[in-house]
C-alpha cells in the first residue's frame, strides 16, 4: 500500500473514532471559536473612501482645517479635477460643524455637520435617501446618516436639531453602504455657515479626471503656495487621521488573539496527546498491519485541523451574525464593522497555525511508538 493510500485510511479511522472523544474534542473547537470570533470582531473596523480632498498646508484634518473663500475659485480652475459634458467641474467646496449630541443609551459625544453645495451629491453616488425627502439647497434642512440616528437619539425623520440659529428639522435619513458619511448630519453649505456665523469653508472634495490625474493636481497646487492648500487622496487622508485609533484597535486585537491563541495552543496539545493515548492500541495494531510512522503522524495533524477549522466556522458565524453591518461611533469618527472574505481568510489562517502547532508535537509521539511500546502500555 503506498504512502498516500495509508495517509487515507489511518485519517478516516481517526475521523471515525472521533464520537469517542467527544469531550476532548470540545476543548479544541470551542477554544478556536473564541479565538477567532474575537480576532475577527476585533479587526472588523473599515473604513472607504473615493475621490480626493484639499484643504490647507498646516491643517491636520477638515476638522481644523479654513479655506479662505476667495481661494475656491482658483483652486477649481485647477488642473486634474473632472468636468462635466456641460463645462463644470466635479468639485465642491464644503463646510464641517461639530455639534455635541446625545449618544444612546446615554452621555454625549461630538457629531459632525456636514454642508455640501451642489456637486456633493455628485461626488457621492452611493448616497441613497432611504426614508423622508432630500434637504432643499438653501433651507434650514437636515439629511441624517443611518447610522448617526442609530448611535444618537432625536436624530429620526421629522425630529429638530437646535443649532446657533434656532431648530432645523431632520427631513430625511441617508444610507452610503457603510462608510463615514453614515455617521454625519448633512445639509446645505452656506445655509450652514450662514447659522453658524462662518465666512469661510473647510475642505474642497474632488473627482480626479482620471487615476493618474492626482499627480498633476498635487503638482499644480505645489506651483501656486499663493493658495497655501495641499491635496490628498481620500482613502490615504481618512486612512491617516483614523490611523491611531484603528492602530490601537488592531494592536488589542492582535493581542487578545495573540493571548487566546496561545491558550488554545496549549488545548490543542493537551487534547491531541489524550487522542494519542487514546489510540495507542489502534496506533499499534497499524504498525502491526504495516502501517508507517508518517501516515498516523498526518492522520494526527488532519484530527487537529479538523476540529479547529469546525471552531473557526463557529467563530466566523457568531462574529458575522453579531458584527457584520453594524457600527462603532469613538469620539467623531464613526467605523463600519465589516467581516471581509479577506478577514475570514485571516480567521482561518490562524486557525490552521495554531492547530498545526498544537498537533506536531503528539503527531511526533505517535508517529514513535512502536507496536511493543503501544502493546505494553495497552
Amino acid at each position: 500500500m503506498n504512502i498516500f493510500r495509508q495517509i487515507a485510511t489511518v485519517t478516516a479511522l481517526s475521523f471515525k473514532s472521533l464520537p469517542s472523544r467527544v469531550r476532548p474534542s470540545l476543548v479544541i473547537v470551542v477554544g478556536m471559536a473564541c479565538v477567532i470570533g474575537v480576532l475577527i470582531s476585533a479587526m472588523s473596523l473599515d473604513v472607504g473612501y473615493v475621490n480626493a480632498i484639499i484643504l490647507p498646508v498646516a491643517a491636520v484634518n477638515e476638522g481644523d482645517s479654513t479655506l479662505p473663500h476667495d481661494s475656491i475659485g482658483p483652486i477649481l480652475s485647477l488642473p486634474g479635477i473632472r468636468k462635466d459634458t456641460d463645462g463644470s467641474v466635479v468639485a465642491d467646496a464644503e463646510f464641517i460643524y461639530f455639534i455635541r449630541a446625545v449618544r444612546k443609551p446615554d452621555g454625549m459625544n461630538f457629531l459632525a455637520l456636514r454642508g455640501i453645495g451642489r456637486k456633493g451629491l455628485e461626488l457621492r453616488p452611493r448616497l441613497k435617501i432611504v426614508a423622508g425627502r432630500m434637504f432643499r439647497p438653501g433651507a434650514r434642512e437636515l439629511i441624517v446618516g443611518a447610522a448617526a440616528a442609530q448611535q444618537f437619539e432625536h436624530l429620526n425623520v421629522g425630529d429638530k436639531v437646535i443649532l446657533q440659529d434656532g431648530e432645523w428639522p431632520v427631513v430625511g435619513q441617508f444610507a452610503t453602504g457603510g462608510n463615514v458619511l453614515e455617521g454625519q448630519i448633512i445639509g446645505d453649505a452656506y445655509t450652514l455657515m450662514a447659522a453658524a456665523r462662518h465666512g469661510n469653508f473647510n475642505i474642497v472634495m474632488v473627482r480626479l479626471e482620471a487615476p493618474n490625474s492626482f499627480g498633476v493636481l498635487q503638482h499644480a497646487l505645489a506651483a501656486n503656495p499663493a493658495l497655501g492648500a495641499r491635496t490628498e487622496r481620500l482613502s490615504e487622508y481618512y486612512q491617516r487621521v483614523s490611523g491611531d485609533t484603528a492602530s490601537v484597535f488592531q494592536a488589542i486585537a492582535y493581542t487578545m488573539g495573540g493571548i487566546m491563541a496561545l491558550g488554545a495552543l496549549f488545548g490543542s496539545l493537551n487534547t491531541m496527546y489524550s487522542a494519542v493515548a487514546a489510540r495507542t492500541e489502534e496506533i499499534g495494531t497499524l504498525r502491526a498491519l504495516g502501517f508507517g510512522g508518517l501516515a498516523i503522524a498526518v492522520s494526527v495533524i488532519a484530527e487537529a485541523l479538523l476540529l479547529s477549522l469546525a471552531g473557526a466556522a463557529i467563530g466566523i458565524a457568531v462574529a458575522w451574525a453579531l458584527f457584520a453591518g453594524k457600527h462603532y461611533a469613538f469620539a467623531s469618527a464613526l467605523f463600519n464593522l465589516t467581516i471581509s472574505p479577506g478577514l475570514i481568510g485571516v480567521g482561518i489562517a490562524w486557525a490552521l497555525m495554531v492547530a498545526f502547532l498544537g498537533g506536531l508535537p503528539p503527531s511526533i509521539r505517535a508517529a514513535q511508538l512502536t507496536i511493543v511500546e503501544a502493546l505494553r502500555s495497552t
